[in-house]
């Protein structure tokens, strides 16, 4: 059983689905690994899963929940009010990324992500990244009804965080908006 907290439907697996054959047809070449491609709807509030991987070969769907940055919510409602490619806004970035390599940093097992878009195009500089978490692991939803907020990385649960890493992997879509 995957780590997901609630089930995708129908009707979201497509909207995902099309979203992300969307973003890899606009992309071409840009994504050399085109089998999983992992989604963000940053429509959803943080205690819900709103990051998905997508199978795009069989269509299955993996969801989680995920941060977004402080500069996002700076009320800390949990939900993404705004976006920001600015250095130091602290803010979740939009659009397509391109999963980069793994390495070890302060959160332990990283990734680091590279914005192909003009909305997140500063995401290295940024180190806007995927990584774990003690502010994004369930107890906090538990005591505060929310997730805590990142620095705009996508941050996980510590423990889903291999498997999140090893489904991903380098090479691939990683797209994150509203839509």
């Amino acid at each position: 059983m995957p780590s997901a907290a609630r089930a995708v439907s129908q009707d979201q697996t497509a909207r995902l689905i099309s979203t992300a054959r969307r973003e890899l047809e606009r992309l071409g070449k840009k994504i050399t690994v085109t089998d999983r491609v992992g989604v963000t709807d940053f429509t959803l509030p943080s205690w819900q899963s709103r990051f998905f991987i997508l199978d795009m070969e069989s269509g299955k769907v993996d969801a989680y929940r995920t941060t977004h940055g402080r500069g996002s919510d700076r009320a800390h409602s949990g939900w993404v009010k705004n976006f920001s490619n600015i250095p130091g806004s602290n803010a979740t970035s939009r659009g397509a990324y391109l999963t980069a390599e793994f390495y070890t940093g302060k959160h332990g097992s990283s990734m680091r992500l590279d914005g192909l878009d003009h909305d997140n195009d500063k995401a290295r500089d940024r180190a806007i990244v995927v990584h774990g978490a003690w502010y994004a692991n369930p107890a906090m939803i538990k005591k505060h009804g929310k997730l805590g907020r990142s620095e705009g990385c996508f941050a996980f649960a510590e423990k889903q965080l291999p498997e999140i890493l090893e489904k991903l992997g380098p090479g691939r879509l990683l797209y994150a908006g509203k839509f």
